[in-house]
């Protein structure tokens, strides 16, 4: 069986749990579950916190994971980022008091809070700054006002936590995360590339939806070059041999402005229907 491991709890776990549940997977009825065997598909799950994920695979206990770009990083393990996932997204940024700091350079000789020392030191070497580094497991906001560091470093979403304490971010990201998938650094899995393509037939289902719609034969080129689709959209004859039905993938944020285009050339009874699962 493939074994996979998947983030326990937090936002990650949410995001990958739906997209599991998506690409055909049955998973754990309880969050007390640690470990839950799909025997249909050939799969296991394993719950783990997503800091340990990376571990896990790169030592090759594990095939496949999903956990955070940042957590990978962070974990040094020999595990490689195979798909991002597009969901999870976040900043890691360093921040200091508000107008205390405005540039990385200025943080020369000072100390940073932070739950990823080895992302903060690895970006300290390669810009040629020395500083130290004390590590803490979480709520580093706090860290600055009781002394324990001039600055820190830190994922930010939303940036309302920063705000609260009354921090700011500066300089420029030091790495955008989201959730990824992962696995080891060697050969491929048996079993991994179904399960590959299981995962990435969501994210397209997600990225596209099928347009349909009737158009007349002399507008029918100006119609197709707006849905060319991916290979070539599906044209087929109607009863009155004038008028043409077309079918296509498009993308979904473009949907709207494809139906405003199709109906301007010509197009009627204009139909976009959402994609549950797509195999490319």
């Amino acid at each position: 069986m493939l074994r996979v491991a998947v983030p326990n709890k937090g936002a990650l776990s949410e995001s990958a749990t739906t997209m599991l549940r998506e690409a055909g997977y049955s998973l754990r009825s309880s969050t007390k579950t640690l470990v839950h065997r799909d025997p249909e598909n050939e799969i296991e799950f394993f719950y783990l916190r997503p800091r340990d994920i990376a571990v896990y695979i790169g030592r090759g206990i594990l095939d496949i994971g999903i956990t955070g770009r940042d957590l990978l990083l962070e974990s040094e393990a020999p595990a490689t980022e195979i798909l991002p996932l597009g969901f999870g997204r976040s900043r890691f940024h360093y921040a200091g008091v508000i107008g205390a700091f405005s540039d990385p350079a200025e943080l020369a000789g000072k100390t940073i809070a932070t739950s990823y020392p080895v992302l903060v030191d690895a970006d300290l070497r390669k810009r040629g700054i020395e500083a130290t580094t004390v590590k803490l497991d979480g709520a580093v906001e706090v860290s600055i006002e009781l002394g324990v560091a001039d600055a820190i470093a830190d994922v930010v979403e939303t940036g309302t936590t920063l705000r609260m304490a009354g921090l700011e971010t500066f300089g420029e990201p030091i790495i955008h995360s989201e959730g990824v998938l992962i696995a080891r650094d060697e050969a491929a899995v048996p079993g991994a590339d179904v399960f590959l393509r299981r995962v990435q037939s969501v994210m397209v289902a997600r990225d596209y939806v099928l347009i349909d719609y009737d158009i007349h034969s002399d507008d029918l080129d100006a119609a197709v070059e707006l849905t060319p689709g991916f290979a070539s959209p599906t044209v087929s004859t109607l009863r009155d041999p004038e008028w043409f039905a077309v079918r296509a993938m498009v993308a979904a944020q473009d949907s709207h402005r494809i139906m405003d285009r199709l109906y301007d050339v010509g197009a009627r009874a204009i139909l976009v229907t959402p994609i549950g699962a797509c195999r490319m």
